[in-house]
């Protein structure tokens, strides 16, 4: 295996749902014997799809093959039911697998749920020697590195009290700080961070990645927090019904499983709006647009992507002001785009009419991802016309250092023209 950690290869994990057994205890044996060599359930269907399921079976995980690397911090992301629990069980051998092999360099120290290895008569102290023991440690040991976890889970006042008297956060923290100070080659964390505060999750955050880049540990996590996923993992995996939709760098892998959970991130690049008498200023249409006037889903990183908005002014506006923000979509929202106040002075002394007015993004400045712009009109004095949601766009190709400077788009001046009475 080299340098690689954890080795999967054609894994799945089926459950029977309802009922336990075939009902009569020579078929499950047969059963048994099958799936234990690798060969068809005897009793399953004829002609039947192995990973369609019926009303009886469930494919938590179906026919999955992944690689990971030692050092790599890897995140697992999916809806509730992707599969992501099931996985971790079966890489810290709490359940077996139905059918597939996995191979893991080193030994595993998991955190599945608040208080998984602790018992709930012993004390936090007690538990520190009970989960060392487990991972095969010496005391010796466990007594050079125990000061280092009590300090980091900041429960010194709680540590001799029975475990069971711990709350969830109590537990986490307590759990966290043994399995990343105990010497393990593999972490697993599933969503137990939740659970903690923002100082330890922050706190807890930092110390998995220097166990990655330090000490160069494995670390496997699960969470729905985005940003901590983001922060934490350079690599991840997307499941869906048990299947891997994606494997790559996170930044993509945010992506995707943004695409797949989110409706708001299905691309719509022009939008219509039904006509209002009452609006004095009205916008009829928005549009994205490439700088040859194309309309289009998808956009290259280095090309200049243009807003065009059709709208009608039905009496004279003294002052036009124009406010544009975008709004970038990766799992966590970010405001990566907004015009700076004062130079969105679009148009004095607005005669009525209809105008086209087009924003201008600068090439090579916006990273991969999917966007949402924000729109709105003023008089300088009140709100006359807005627009938020429906339209998004696609900015692709993530090669070199193009969208290095997203974080300079916060105060972009952006360049608005006017162009008078369109027909």
């Amino acid at each position: 295996m080299s340098d690689t950690a954890i080795q999967i290869e054609h894994l799945s994990k089926m459950y029977r749902l309802g009922v336990i057994n075939n009902g009569v205890l020579f078929r499950d044996i047969q059963t048994w014997i099958a799936l234990k060599r690798g060969k068809e359930d005897p009793h399953s269907k004829i002609g039947e799809n192995k990973y369609s399921g019926d009303k009886d079976h469930f494919w938590a995980l179906k026919d999955l093959n992944i690689k990971i690397k030692q050092g790599d911090r890897v995140g697992i992301i999916g809806k509730n039911g992707a599969g992501k629990s099931t996985l971790l069980k079966i890489l810290s051998r709490i359940t077996a697998p139905t059918e597939g092999i996995v191979k893991i360099k080193g030994k595993v120290a998991s955190l599945l749920e608040v208080g998984t290895g602790f018992h709930g008569e012993l004390t936090g102290r007690e538990n520190i020697y009970l989960n060392g023991a487990i991972l095969g440690m010496k005391k010796r040991r466990i007594d050079e590195k125990i000061n280092d976890i009590i300090e980091f889970s900041g429960i010194e006042h709680h540590i001799d009290t029975p475990a069971k008297r711990y709350s969830s956060g109590m537990y986490v923290r307590l759990a966290f700080a043994v399995a990343a100070h105990l010497d393990s080659d593999i972490l697993i964390a599933d969503e137990v961070l939740a659970v903690g505060d923002a100082e330890f999750q922050k706190k807890a955050l930092g110390k998995m990645q220097d166990l990655s880049t330090g000490e160069g540990r494995t670390v496997l996590f699960v969470s729905h927090n985005m940003g901590a996923v983001k922060k934490l993992c350079n690599q991840g995996i997307v499941l869906e019904k048990g299947e891997i939709k994606f494997s790559g760098i996170i930044n993509e892998s945010i992506i995707k499983y943004s695409k797949l959970s989110n409706k708001s991130s299905e691309i719509r690049s022009e939008m219509f709006f039904e006509p209002n008498e009452n609006k004095p200023f009205q916008v009829e249409k928005i549009e994205v647009l490439n700088k040859n006037n194309l309309l289009l889903h998808e956009y290259e990183s280095q090309e200049e992507i243009k807003i065009r908005i059709n709208c009608i002014s039905r009496k004279p506006i003294f002052n036009l002001y124009g406010y544009f923000s975008l709004r970038r979509e990766d799992g966590e929202s970010q405001i990566v785009c907004d015009s700076i106040e004062g130079s969105n002075n679009i148009f004095n002394n607005m005669p009525k009419g209809k105008y086209k007015i087009d924003i201008t993004i600068p090439q090579s400045v916006l990273s991969p991802g999917n966007y949402f712009p924000y729109l709105s009109f003023s008089d300088g004095g009140s709100l006359i016309d807005s627009y938020l949601e429906g339209l998004s766009f696609e900015v692709v190709d993530s090669i070199s250092s193009r969208g290095k400077n997203r974080e300079a788009l916060t105060s972009l001046i952006l360049d608005w023209s006017l162009i008078q009475n369109y027909n």
